[in-house]
């Protein structure tokens, strides 16, 4: 006779995302103790449990992963969206002082309880989709103290709202306005006192690699650094221009490399060889205005892995939706209904570094139980929550 649970959700049809695609087990049942998966199968060998919820043939997935976030800053760009609706471009309003350098504008002069106060809104919306885990990075603040305001504003919303929250130093988002003529001198900053003292604060450290951002030099640098200090690496690659820069992240065993519209061949196969998850950003394509599409034909026949993330930001994705990214991708890059599900969860944690995303014995209890037919609905609709209830660690 099996241990009994702390909980038990029976009378459920299960996406485990094990495998190769979703997993599905029809009349399942997944068991919790200790905040802990403890059973996954049918429901006919489940575990007594303290308590019983019966899910009355709803489908369960692992809680969703939102592997690509910048949750935390202050301030609108609404006006730059209006000046690229009048034909203005991404790069020539980054290069007349806006862009990047007007968020950091408004986060530097915010308190870090006003950040935590202006991220809650997007957060809840995340949570409200089913999402367990959030990654939030750093990147507007560019000096000492104001990227690690980010990095403690980020970790205080795991603290107010139950959440699994992770964080990336992103110092090397843009060059600052006092470092405009040292570029290098940045970096060195970045380099030698951002990084080190965000050990602790940062789960991963991320860069820039553009035209607009930091040279690939550069980038090589800052990534080099956070292996020096023991932080994993994932980066903005390739989203303008071929910069090289996801080969670049794979020589440094990056996590992800993010974005990617513009990969090369030679980046898939860098990946592909070290294990980097593509983490694919469909809000940013689409308010962008994009044309070139990721080569998602080419990721797939190279065995790379596929993440989706919102990329909630206010200048190029100011989307706080997880199920509309999945609708995105699936509509501008093609992608199936499993690898957007798959994208949202076991890769997704995958991009994190961290053990969840599946429907196993001994993974975190993160569910998302939804009100659905089939799991494709959850790709399919378009401004439709059909979650019914979320579990955090069991909860």
């Amino acid at each position: 006779m099996p241990t009994p649970a702390d909980k038990l959700w029976r009378n459920a049809r299960l996406a485990t995302m094990t495998g190769d695609r979703l997993g599905v087990i029809e009349h399942g049942a997944v068991a919790a103790t200790g905040g802990a998966i403890s059973y996954v199968g049918p429901d006919a060998g489940a575990p007594d449990a303290a308590e019983i919820i019966d899910c009355d043939g709803r489908w369960i997935t692992p809680g969703l992963i939102d592997c690509h976030t910048h949750l935390v800053h202050a301030g609108t760009r609404a006006k730059e969206f209006e000046a690229r609706l009048n034909g203005a471009t991404y790069e020539e309003i980054a290069r007349a002082g806006g862009g990047i350098l007007a968020t950091v504008t408004a986060t530097c002069a915010a308190s870090e309880e006003e950040l935590i106060a202006s991220a809650l809104p997007r957060l809840d919306q995340l949570i409200g989709e089913g999402v367990t885990t959030v990654e939030i990075k750093s990147g507007y603040g560019l000096t000492l103290d104001d990227e690690l305001k980010m990095l403690r504003a980020a970790r205080s919303l795991g603290k107010v709202r139950n959440v699994r929250i992770r964080t990336s130093l992103l110092a090397a988002h843009a060059v600052p306005p006092e470092y405009k003529g040292d570029p290098d001198g940045y970096i060195d900053l970045v380099c030698n006192e951002i990084i080190p003292a965000a050990v602790g604060l940062a789960d991963a450290v991320d860069a820039f690699c553009e035209g607009i951002g930091f040279t690939p030099e550069q980038t090589d640098h800052v990534l080099a650094a956070a292996v020096a200090h023991g932080l994993p690496v994932k980066l903005h690659a390739e989203q303008l221009s071929n910069q090289h820069g996801a080969a670049l992240a794979a020589r440094h065993g990056a996590l992800s490399a993010d974005h990617l519209e513009h990969l090369d061949r030679a980046g898939i196969a860098a990946m592909a060889a070290s294990g980097t998850v593509a983490t694919l950003l469909p809000g940013a394509f689409y308010f962008t205005r994009e044309a070139r599409r990721p080569p998602v034909q080419a990721l797939r026949d190279a065995g790379v892995p596929i993440a989706i993330a919102t990329d909630c930001n206010p200048g190029t994705s100011p989307m706080a939706s997880i199920l509309l990214a999945m609708n995105m991708g699936a509509t501008f890059f093609r992608l199936t209904v499993a690898e957007c599900l798959r994208g949202v969860t076991v890769n997704a944690a995958r991009a994190l570094g961290i053990d969840g995303g599946t429907l196993q014995p001994g993974k975190p209890a993160d569910l998302a139980i939804w009100d659905i037919s089939d799991p494709a609905e959850l790709v399919y609709r378009i401004a439709a929550n059909p979650l019914h209830a979320r579990v955090f660690a069991g909860q």
